[in-house]
Parts: structure tokens; C-alpha cells; sequence
């Protein structure tokens, strides 16, 4: 095979080894030459955009995209130059809309047709919109309201009331009490509701600003499970269990979640039904390929019959990690070239 599959990082960030790789490419770009495809890391730099872009189309089958969102100052200049990429036949690996569809917050609210989310959440887009919905929403049960930027947890907050509402309200007052828990640390704070949407104005403004409303789940005490998928084959599955703090629903590290590495068939049911909705999961968002590596995050919920069910909390398919299990660069390597191979098949 003359082409090659390259692999894009950008420099500096804390996502780098000492080599100034992430410290899960080189392994990837290896069990790729160990099976007879040549690969390459080359780092994005705007200043040398036209020069990556004409080396790749001619040099390339296929891009890995490596780069954390938090590391790249040029994103709508980088997402320009995959999309041209693609269009220009180089296999998108993922392409970039897929990456901003599947890694977006609002992906649950366009996914509420599926099983997988509550048809009481919402995205609002404008200022107007969370004035008039949240009241409503927060007056029927306690809420998460998740900012579309940030991670780790800042700006995801549980919202719940003080005080119990006025017999047959339907929305909270503005001077209603509440109190608000953030997941970064679980820290609480007690606001009136309507000093609080102002404070939430910031995750609406602004480029790809928005926020989330979705239902808080109770059993999230219970933990969040996170599927880590190849394309369509989940690989693995980390379950984690938030610090057993009476606040606590934050299932980061930082926070002191206890993490347990899961395989999938520790999770059959999860993993058997999230499969059976993914033709109506691709379809709704936009119809692209399956990202390469991705993750899906679950909690537990009971539905009307008493059941358990898992809820979709969120996707990310940017840049996700796998420095903790690098064996897991081989099976990566295989996706790589069934990927090309079944590409290819289609156009030729």
C-alpha cells in the first residue's frame, strides 16, 4: 500500500507524552506499519495549512484525527481543511461534522426519538428560549442543565428546589430558592432561580453556545457507564461510581469517582439495545459515518413498568483516549483498515 493514513495532532497541551505525541498514536501508527500500511503523525499549524492540505490529498488514503478540542486555538480552520479533505476523497476518520454532531451536547435533544433520552429534554439555543421553558421544566422535577464547552464537569449543574412549589404551580417563581450543584466538584450553592439564569446566560452566548435540560436521574448514585466503541463494536465499557457523598453526582476523577473496567458483555442488555437504535442514531444525526473511536455515556433509570433502562447522558467523539489500555491500539489498527478497505470497495 503506497498510501498512507495520517494522523493529525497539534503541538503542546497536556495530552502529550514525552516525546510530544499523545502517548496512544505511536502505537497506532506502529500497528499499522506492522501490518504493512504506512503512517504518519503530522502536527496542524494554520500558518501551514495549504502546505498539510496539498501533502495529504497527495500522499493520503485516509486522517485519523487526534487533537483534543481544548488544545486547538484554529478549530473552524482545521474542521475547513477536513471537510476539504473529504471532498476531495481522502477517507474521514471522523469527518468533521460527524465530530461536531456526535461530540455536542445537543446531541440529546435530537436523539429524544430514540429510547435512549427523555422527551422532556431540551437545547436552547437563545436567552429567550431558557426563560421560557426552565421554570416550566424545574417545576416537575429536579434538573441537569450541561453547558455545551467546558469539561470535566464545570458548568453541568443539578438544579433542584429548596422549598416545595405552591399547590398546582406550573412554574417555579424567578424568587423561588434553589440549590445547585456543580459536577466538576460537586460544590453546592443556593441561588434564587432567577439570579441563576442570569449567571447561565455566559453557556449561551458566544460561539456554539447553548445549554442542556435534561431530568436529573436518582440512580446515577449508582454510576455512569461509559461504552467504548470502535465504529460499531463496543470495545470496553468503564463503570463509574460517584464519591458516596450525599451531593455527590459527578462521575469524574477529579471529583472521586471510582472507576472499574467492564467488558461488554458484563453489560449485554446496555449493549444490545444501544446497537439496535444505531441505524436510528446515525440517521438522526446527520447520516455520516460512524466516528473510529467513540464513547456513549449511560445512567441507570426504571421505566413505567418497574424496569431498568439506561439513559444517554452524552457522546464524545473528538479525540477520545485510550492511554490506559494501548493493546487496544491493534484492534484500532484492524478498524483502521476495514474502514479503508470497505471505503475503497464502494468507490472503485
Amino acid at each position: 500500500m503506497d498510501k498512507k493514513v495520517i494522523f493529525f495532532e497539534v503541538e503542546g497541551g497536556t495530552d502529550k507524552g514525552p516525546d510530544g505525541y499523545r502517548p496512544d498514536t505511536m502505537p497506532m501508527v506502529d500497528a499499522l506499519k506492522k501490518r504493512g500500511q504506512e503512517a504518519e503523525v503530522i502536527f496542524f499549524d494554520v500558518t501551514k495549512k495549504q502546505q498539510i492540505f496539498d501533502y495529504v490529498k497527495e500522499h493520503a488514503i485516509a486522517y485519523v484525527s487526534r487533537i483534543n478540542p481544548g488544545n486547538l486555538q484554529h478549530e473552524e480552520e482545521y474542521f475547513a481543511m477536513l471537510r476539504e479533505l473529504c471532498q476531495t476523497g481522502i477517507i474521514g476518520m471522523p469527518h468533521p461534522d460527524a465530530m461536531i454532531s456526535y461530540g455536542s451536547k445537543d446531541v440529546l435533544s435530537k436523539l429524544t426519538a430514540t429510547n435512549l433520552v427523555p422527551d422532556d429534554t431540551f437545547a436552547y439555543y437563545t436567552i429567550e428560549a431558557f426563560k421560557a421553558q426552565f421554570p416550566a421544566s424545574l417545576a416537575l422535577t429536579e434538573r441537569v442543565l450541561k453547558q455545551n464547552r467546558g469539561s470535566t464537569g464545570e458548568g453541568i449543574w443539578r438544579v433542584k428546589l429548596a422549598e416545595p412549589l405552591a399547590d398546582g404551580a406550573t412554574k417555579v417563581p424567578l424568587d423561588a430558592k434553589i440549590k445547585c450543584t456543580e459536577a466538576k466538584d460537586n460544590h453546592v450553592e443556593y441561588w434564587q432561580l432567577g439570579d441563576f439564569m442570569t449567571f447561565c446566560e455566559q453557556y449561551i452566548t458566544g460561539t456554539n453556545g447553548m445549554l442542556i435540560d435534561m431530568r436529573f436521574l436518582p440512580r446515577i448514585t449508582e454510576g455512569e457507564i461509559r461504552l467504548l466503541m470502535l465504529r460499531h463494536h463496543p470495545v470496553h465499557v468503564v463503570h463509574k461510581k460517584p464519591a458516596d457523598t450525599e451531593d455527590a453526582f459527578s462521575a469524574t476523577l477529579f471529583s472521586g469517582a471510582q472507576y472499574r473496567y467492564d467488558t461488554p458483555e458484563d453489560w449485554a442488555e446496555l449493549v444490545q439495545n444501544f446497537l439496535a437504535q444505531l441505524p436510528q442514531v446515525t440517521s438522526l444525526l446527520g447520516n455520516y459515518d460512524l466516528p473510529l473511536i467513540w464513547t456513549a455515556d449511560f445512567m441507570l433509570d426504571t421505566n413505567e413498568a418497574g424496569e431498568d433502562c439506561y439513559i444517554l447522558g452524552e457522546m464524545n467523539c473528538s479525540c477520545v483516549g485510550f492511554t490506559s489500555e494501548l493493546s487496544l491500539a491493534h484492534q484500532v489498527a484492524e478498524e483502521i483498515l476495514a474502514y479503508i478497505h470497505e471505503s475503497t470497495k464502494v468507490t472503485s
